[in-house]
């Protein structure tokens, strides 16, 4: 596993880091103890950066992945969480609540503090919540950083232009990009400026575009047209002409730019998450990559509309 170093911070992290959504049943029914193995499995396999939310399974992953790390030391790995975004629509970003969520994460998590602390999906409902965001809530992760509770501050996001927007107002030590950094969208990169001149951590999401570059394709909730599941079948097509598979290609292309230090995946089954470390360690066919990329043209760094979408979700 290659390891890089997180912005300013002083966390060298794991090329590929562990999203537990998939432990709160995100993506479909789950059996909790085999996602404690995943999770175990993963550390033992070279990854020491997770990522979880009180939001996935309406804290459902938390409890799970609390239950998974208490046998684990806790130099062995990097933990963060999100505040901010609940279940059943609800948004809350104010210091009280903020504190509130904190205090009850640790407790699931069962740990005395975070390695990084972020504000969770701060543009959905219209972007009504970036002055609080600015305002109040990255202020008070600075709060949260002096008393011990929290090592760094983060906030996670989708459109580019919502964290250069942000760090022209405020700050944050780390920024989680969702489906920017992938095969077919690559517009993360649009931030190397920002994370250079500021010292950002810069994590990527779904480096298989939460379903989207994969055989099996979006679930009915996913904000992609007809002709664009017909643009990734047709590259995805391609991938098995050529002896591998489009998932491999694009996790293998997530994982590969080391100005991006780290990639989330999440997965609930053991032997995927060990199939995953074992891809990214194979070399990248970059001729394979351009072709590809040639197929996907058509939805190029696309924007999908997954606020107006998954808002209830």
């Amino acid at each position: 596993m290659e390891y890089r170093k997180l912005g300013n911070t002083d966390m060298l992290v794991s090329a590929l880091s562990f999203g537990a959504s998939a432990l709160g049943a995100v993506f479909g029914k789950t059996d909790d103890k085999e996602g404690i193995k995943t999770v175990h499995a993963s550390i033992d396999n070279g990854i020491n950066y997770i990522d979880v939310a009180p939001f996935y399974g309406d804290t459902m992953a938390e409890k799970v992945l609390g239950e998974a790390l208490k046998s684990v030391p806790r130099d062995k790995y990097f933990l963060a969480t999100k505040t901010g975004r609940f279940a059943n629509g609800y948004f809350n970003f104010t210091p009280e609540a903020i504190e509130k969520s904190l205090h009850e994460s640790l407790e699931r998590l069962g740990v005395d503090y975070l390695d990084v602390l972020q504000l969770h999906d701060v543009e959905y409902q219209q972007k009504k919540h970036l002055n609080v965001v600015i305002n109040e809530s990255l202020p008070y992760l600075e709060e949260l950083k002096s008393k011990g509770l929290i090592r760094y501050t983060g906030f996670t996001s989708y459109p580019i232009e919502v964290f250069q927007y942000v760090f022209e107002n405020a700050g944050a030590d780390t920024l989680l990009c969702h489906n920017h950094y992938m095969l077919s969208d690559t517009s993360m990169l649009q931030l190397l400026p920002l994370a250079k001149n500021r010292g950002v951590g810069l994590i990527a999401a779904s480096p298989l575009g939460m379903g989207l570059l994969t055989e099996r394709g979006v679930a009915d909730w996913f904000p992609a047209t007809e002709e664009d599941k017909r643009t990734v079948q047709k590259a995805a097509a391609f991938c098995k002409e050529n002896g591998t598979s489009i998932e491999k290609l694009a996790l293998q292309f997530g994982c590969a730019n080391p100005e991006i230090p780290t990639n989330l995946v999440s997965s609930s089954k053991p032997q995927r998450m060990i199939n995953n470390i074992k891809v990214i360690e194979e070399p990248l066919d970059m001729e394979l990559v351009y072709a590809v990329q040639q197929i996907l043209a058509p939805i190029k760094d696309k924007d999908f509309d997954f606020a107006n979408e998954c808002e209830l979700m």
